[in-house]
């Protein structure tokens, strides 16, 4: 086969490719907000949702975070975002439950959290609203998950949320417009290197 014969074979399969995703984008005509669930045991859940905090912000939106089990402010996103006008940033936890070692304290905690992430919830001028490690609490029974899932579908129409955290329950993944799940292949941790700025905090 010639280059001729490739190059018009490449663009008759990319003409055929283009109508199958302009049919489905025309398709698509839908307006309103989104949830998002992003888990799985990979890293970059934060870090995607944060992302898309960027991407928000640079559409003019104001936006929203909630952090449900860090107790450090002391990260490069937070660092970042809190200086940018339209960021709302709360840090709501105690540290990872073998930090506490309270149950009791774990639960008030996330209870606490909740009524802050749901003041969020209910503010129609934010535009995205991330509640970063929300599984959690939620996996461990913490919070009520017939309240969360009814907070949720209570937001404002045009509000997208994006949830983060490993071990997302079913029935918030069913809840949810969008799961991804991020898998391990290789993490520096086991190999002995310790979490680093600009990557890991």
């Amino acid at each position: 086969m010639n280059e001729n014969d490739k190059s018009q074979r490449h663009a008759e399969r990319m003409a055929r490719k283009k109508a199958v995703i302009d049919e489905k984008i025309e398709a698509a005509d839908i307006d309103r907000g989104i949830m998002l669930v992003l888990t799985g045991n990979g890293k970059g859940k934060s870090s995607s949702a944060f992302g898309m905090l960027g991407r928000a912000l640079g559409h003019g939106m104001q936006v929203g975070v909630a952090q449900f089990i860090k107790n450090r402010s002391d990260t490069g996103e937070e660092a970042f975002f809190r200086q940018q006008p339209g960021v709302q940033w709360h840090v709501l936890g105690d540290g990872f439950t073998w930090d506490t070692q309270n149950l009791a304290q774990d639960i008030a905690t996330a209870k606490r959290g909740w009524a802050v992430a749901r003041d969020l919830l209910q503010d129609p001028s934010l535009g995205l609203v991330v509640l970063d490690e929300l599984t959690y609490p939620l996996a461990y029974g913490w919070l009520e998950m017939e309240e969360v899932l009814a907070d949720l579908a209570a937001r404002p129409a045009m509000q997208h949320v994006v949830i983060t955290g490993r071990a997302a329950p079913q029935a918030l993944c069913d809840a949810a417009d969008t799961v991804t799940e991020l898998r391990d292949v290789k993490h520096a941790f086991r190999a002995g290197v310790r979490a680093q700025k600009g990557v890991d905090l």
